[in-house]
């Protein structure tokens, strides 16, 4: 039989079916009013993949280290249609992560945005394994791309068979715990997230997407799914919230993917008032916990425009949504959730024995199905850890709400508090301090105490216009959660800092609080 009759169609079948029609509608709109139409896109897709199999030796693996840019789109996709695997560099990241990284994925060709040049010509000397360097913009220690796909005639996309379980993407974990890991996308867990973004996700009828969030991580992830629903983006170079309310009121943006801490910042922005984001229809958000207090102030200033995602790098993008209907602006158990399960996976809350937990009862959210990634790349032991007793282990805890099958999420597992023997999970305390008006961010961790072993610590961004003591806020911690649970102490601060993917940085605050 032939093996092409059941093959399933992965992510770059979705991408050239969707470039194959309505070639003269725009899919990228430029600052200065000009377009990127989808038959450019296709036409940059298809000269970038021929310029990078050109090379000699043909690349395996390739990094791409670019800011935000209207390339990157284009490059982003050629480098899967070469059969390339792909692995992204944070923008923000340091010549040794890169390394690690570059060493670790056995990167072979770095394609990069010439604003990063010294850093290319750096990890050219340094990288043993690196052997092609490509920039997008001017050339200099790498070939220019345009130059080096000039030569090519674009044609009609055509995506590669693959195995579903072959490796599409590399990616890296956050390295909070030590050394980053990379994480074994597949095929097959590439188009599951893409399908659950087309069918469970809440996208306005005409989609044009304001990308603000770093194309090498969570901006890209969206592309697939935009393009299959005919829509359009514009690419911001990275996230300021005058240049995000000010592109959201000249393009009429009607959606846009973010994490709370930009909702925050453009909250607390002075010049909040001056625009009209009026078109906004849909704020997709994740990768960190939104105080209930805080996104009851977004959806009162912004409508009901907000969606929830929940997921990690080993299960992208969707384990569970909450849609717009589902934030309940009177109930904080439900603004504080992370929603519901999608049907494209099986969620479960174990203790440590693997064992389900009863409802409301703390457990670590743990997820079979399609969407999981293929392991740890090199790392058997924790590949085996992550997949004890058959299920992925996502590290976070929820409980579950019996009545409508809502998951609140609590803390992270490593970050839990033991204090005089009792288990404190921050989120909880960090819902109670953020619902005081004084208070614009809030983030709870332990550090080492000689009495409890830890202590209960946390860090406010106060409000001015609203002051506030810090006996007055462990007081109403006291109050509604208990004297085990309120901070022996509280520092305010000018800000509280934050991992490249706008998460607080609580291995930073540990550090700086445990000395």
């Amino acid at each position: 039989m032939d093996d092409a009759l059941y093959q399933p169609n992965l992510g770059g079948d979705l991408v050239a079916e969707a470039l194959s029609r309505d070639l003269d509608r725009p899919v990228i709109y430029l600052d200065d009013g000009g377009v990127i139409t989808a038959r450019r896109l296709r036409d940059d897709i298809s000269r970038y993949a021929q310029a990078f199999q050109s090379l000699e030796p043909p690349p395996v693996r390739a990094a791409l280290l670019s800011k935000n840019r209207v390339e990157v789109p284009a490059v982003f996709y050629a480098i899967s249609f070469a059969g390339i695997i792909s692995t992204a560099l944070h923008p923000l990241g340091s010549i040794e992560d890169f390394l690690y990284v570059i060493e670790d994925a056995e990167i072979d060709l770095l394609v990069y945005d010439d604003g990063f040049e010294e850093k290319a010509q750096e990890l050219y000397r340094r990288a043993s394994r690196l052997k092609h360097l490509v920039a997008i913009g001017k050339g200099g220690t790498g070939t220019a791309l345009e130059e080096l796909a000039s030569g090519f005639i674009p044609h009609s996309l055509m995506p590669r068979r693959a195995d579903p379980e072959a490796i599409a993407r590399i990616a890296y974990s956050g390295g909070t715990t030590g050394k980053p890991k990379g994480i074994v996308v597949t095929q097959r867990g590439v188009v599951t997230s893409t399908l659950i973004q087309l069918t469970e996700w809440e996208w306005p009828d005409e989609i044009r997407h304001l990308i603000c969030s770093p194309l090498s991580h969570a901006g890209a992830s969206v592309l697939t799914a935009i393009l299959q629903k005919g829509g359009s983006m514009m690419v911001l170079g990275g996230f300021d919230p005058v240049s995000f309310m000010e592109a959201v009121q000249k393009h009429r943006i009607t959606s846009a993917l973010m994490v709370p801490t930009m909702v925050l910042t453009l909250l607390d922005h002075p010049r909040f008032g001056e625009f009209d984001l009026s078109s906004l229809q849909t704020v997709f958000y994740g990768a960190s916990a939104f105080p209930a207090a805080r996104l009851r102030e977004a959806i009162d200033k912004l409508g009901p425009v907000f969606f929830q995602f929940y997921g990690q790098a080993e299960a992208p993008m969707s384990v569970t949504v909450m849609r717009k209907a589902d934030h309940l602006v009177d109930d904080p158990f439900r603004l504080s959730s992370c929603g519901r399960p999608t049907p494209w996976v099986r969620v479960a809350l174990l203790d440590d024995d693997c064992k389900p937990v009863p409802d409301g009862e703390p457990g670590e959210i743990c997820v079979q199905g399609p969407l999981l990634m293929g392991g740890y790349l090199n790392k058997p032991e924790e590949t085996e850890k992550a997949f004890e007793g058959g299920w992925l282990h996502t590290g976070d805890v929820a409980v579950r709400n019996a009545e409508d099958g809502f998951l609140r999420i609590v803390d992270r597992k490593k970050d839990m508090i033991v204090t005089g023997g009792f288990n404190v999970y921050a989120r909880e305390v960090e819902d109670v301090i953020a619902a005081h008006p004084g208070v614009k961010r809030v983030a709870v961790f332990g550090v080492p105490d000689s009495k409890w072993g830890e202590a209960v610590k946390a860090v406010v961004v106060a409000d001015a216009a609203n002051p506030v003591s810090a006996d007055e806020l462990i007081a109403k911690v006291k109050a509604e959660k208990g004297s085990v649970q309120a901070p022996k102490s509280i520092d305010f601060v000018g800000e509280i800092p934050l991992s490249p993917v706008g998460k607080p940085d609580k291995k930073a605050l540990k550090a700086l609080y445990s000395n």
